[in-house]
């Protein structure tokens, strides 16, 4: 089985070789030039450096298209138009299945008929010399942005071509992505894509990995995403990994959210080594969108005035056409400017909200208890022990595709909108905060006059695109919101 331990300079260099055969621009990527041209970059290109030295959360999109001069008017559209801090370049899809040849055709297919056959950018088939064009182009720090479970090549061409961020791990972009790649192969493939990382870092080029914090991006128990991030944190930081973003994904009660990323902070800061700056990024509404695009907006600033009191350090944003897939690049700017907006009015307050601490406290215990088995399972090996987690359900993610977690987990919210969990599974929660969860959807059930069942699961999912946060009957949508308010709080 894999270890949780660091790549030698051997292995890095020999892996580097047989990837080289996978696509040819891989042969243009040379480590010592790449280095030297990172140094080149002008500081407000220096996305760690950038990063961690805001005053306020910065606003990043997300944007990809087939073409080059095509990525690059909208890229600076979203700088220009949307105000965008960073920039992302989201990777198609036939590279995430490290499908070149099919990228390659969609691409060719794109240029021939100005129509767009691909659902993103094909960083790999563009090579060295196109992602540094783009990197050029524009004036904020790019990003990569992908879901791919072999990044290798994606990483080899991608740090060569002048981004410093790279999105992902062997967690977040294995269980919610696919089905049938094995965890301990995920883990294998990014321990070089972290370990390249690492490479560059030692050499004075900090590579800012950002694990991918939304996972499956429904309605995910706060103490389950914060685990699977300090995972993929460990398993980076061995690898040489100094620059850290920590994600989260909204689940749409401001109580919980906010607690949810001080408790990602104050984790992170605590399971993480003091060689490694640890930052956080909040993901606004993952979930279904409402199709009215004014009701859309609503969701947004509902995300913008959670970010603004919690402060992460990073927001990705959503626009108000994400029901209809592919934004346009005038609704993406827009879906910047709202949460710019909300988050410019709200961050000057100093707003105190009841229930904030306990929440956390809550989360806090929740993610040690999850942490602590997966440390027992590896005999303190991080790797073996996630592995041993996933395969025993000690550790879940609700609604994953794939084969390498149990997918037993469920979760439903409470009487407050608070997501807890419907079914346990074999989770490794201890039973005092298993009664917790279970009374506070029994309370939510009792208001709504019905029986606890998987019904509240399956309208929950769908509240938000419905115009509400908790999916309840249609004759309580209406209910009298003045509850009482969970023993969590």
């Amino acid at each position: 089985m894999i270890r949780d331990r660091r790549l030698s300079t051997d292995e890095l260099r020999r892996i580097d070789a047989e990837l080289r055969a996978d696509w040819p621009t891989a042969e243009a990527v040379d480590f010592d030039e790449a280095v030297a041209y990172h140094e080149s970059l002008p500081p407000g290109k220096q996305f760690a450096s950038v990063l961690e030295g805001a005053d306020q959360p910065l606003l990043q999109p997300r944007a990809g298209v087939p073409r080059l001069d095509d990525q690059i008017e909208l890229l600076q559209y979203l700088e220009r138009d949307g105000g965008a801090d960073l920039l992302p370049v989201t990777i198609d899809s036939y590279t995430r299945d490290n499908e070149y040849e099919k990228a390659q055709t969609g691409l060719e297919e794109t240029r021939e008929t100005g129509t767009d056959e691909l659902n993103g950018f094909p960083a790999v088939n563009h090579g060295v010399d196109g992602c540094r064009e783009l990197v050029e182009a524009v004036d904020a720090p790019v990003e990569v942005r992908h879901g791919t479970p072999d990044a290798r090549l994606l990483a080899m061409v991608t740090f060569a071509g002048g981004f410093q961020s790279f999105e992902g791990g062997p967690i977040s972009y294995n269980i919610p992505y696919t089905k049938e790649h094995d965890l301990e192969e995920t883990i294998e493939h990014w321990q070089f894509v972290d370990r390249l990382a690492g490479a560059y870092t030692e050499c004075g080029v900090t590579i800012n990995r950002e694990p991918f914090g939304p996972l499956t991006g429904t309605l995910v128990p706060p103490s389950i995403a914060i685990a699977v991030m300090l995972l993929e944190g460990k398993l980076a930081a061995t690898q040489g990994v100094r620059s850290l973003t920590l994600g989260y994904g909204q689940v749409g009660n401001v109580v919980q959210d906010v607690a949810a990323l001080c408790a990602l902070r104050d984790l992170g800061e605590d399971y993480l080594s003091d060689e490694v700056t640890v930052t956080t990024v909040f993901h606004e509404w993952m979930g279904g969108f409402p199709p009215d695009e004014a009701r859309a907006n609503g969701v947004i600033g509902l995300g913008a005035a959670t970010a603004a009191i919690a402060r992460p350090d990073k927001v990705i944003t959503k626009s108000p056409q994400e029901f209809q897939g592919v934004p346009t690049k005038e609704a993406n700017a827009a879906g910047l400017r709202t949460t710019r907006q909300l988050m410019d009015m709200v961050i000057e307050q100093d707003i105190d909200i009841d229930g904030i601490a306990r929440e956390r406290q809550l989360i806090l215990r929740e993610v040690r208890c999850l942490l602590d088995r997966v440390e027992e399972l590896g005999d303190g090996d991080v790797a073996r022990g996630t592995i041993r987690a996933f395969e025993s359900g000690e550790l879940d993610v609700p609604f994953a595709p794939s084969d390498s977690a149990r997918g037993d987990v469920l979760p439903a919210r409470d009487d407050d909108g608070r997501v807890r969990i419907f079914e346990f599974g074999n989770l490794a929660l201890d039973e005092e905060i298993r009664e917790i969860h279970v009374a506070r959807l029994d309370s939510r059930a009792e208001t709504e006059g019905r029986d606890r069942t998987f019904r509240m699961v399956a309208d929950d999912v769908d509240a938000i695109s419905d115009g509400h946060l908790i999916g309840r009957p249609s004759h309580e949508a209406d209910a009298d919101p003045n509850r009482g308010e969970s023993d969590a709080d």
